[in-house]
């Protein structure tokens, strides 16, 4: 059960009705994620132009966006947040068994760039917590980061640390908020890692 109410579109303020209408649009169905955040007024207004912008067309590939984030759903333990990140990334092409070696954390059939922003990602997810300020002021270790920064330009750097950062941020959020799923379940090799 979810902590807070799903709200129904009649139920959602004025200034979130117009990003509503749009993300029902593209979804073909209110999402139990918006009918939670719709208990904060106005919050939906912003937050779906964004994540629209991060997921969207950019500096990094869509595919790695969707790898990176079914790793981070993956190491968060949140089957709401696979869920829609599985459903996205096989509409791209993505196989199946792609998404249970990013589940496992097996990594070497992946293509360089797309290996490295992922060790990222189980870095920034699982290490930088663990690490004092004092210990390593990024909490990354350093030989990781200037890989990443030779690999990835400026814009593209800015887009993974933020994808991360921001699926980090959203599976935490899906998994407290306990919804249940409005998305196909992820495959049963990614279901067996969560």
């Amino acid at each position: 059960m979810s902590l807070v109410p799903i709200l129904t579109t009649d139920q959602f303020s004025s200034a979130d009705q117009p990003a509503l209408a749009q993300g029902v649009k593209a979804y073909g169905e209110l999402l139990n994620t918006w009918g939670a955040i719709g208990n904060s007024p106005g919050l939906l207004a912003k937050y779906l132009p964004f994540l629209g912008q991060l997921n969207g067309p950019g500096a990094l590939d869509g595919r790695l966006k969707d790898l990176i984030a079914v790793r981070i759903a993956v190491l968060n333990h949140c089957r709401y947040t696979a869920s829609h990140r599985c459903t996205s990334a096989l509409a791209k092409g993505v196989e199946v068994d792609e998404l249970a070696a990013v589940a496992t954390g097996k990594l070497e059939g992946f293509a360089g760039q797309e290996q490295l922003a992922l060790q990222l990602a189980e870095e920034m997810t699982v290490s930088l917590p663990t690490v004092p300020a004092d210990d390593g002021l990024t909490g990354v270790p350093a030989g990781l980061r200037e890989e990443v920064q030779r690999v990835f330009d400026a814009a593209q750097l800015v887009e993974l640390v933020m994808c991360i950062s921001m699926w980090n941020a959203l599976s935490r959020f899906h998994r407290v908020m306990a919804f249940e799923l409005d998305m196909p379940a992820p495959p049963a090799p990614v279901e067996a890692q969560l």
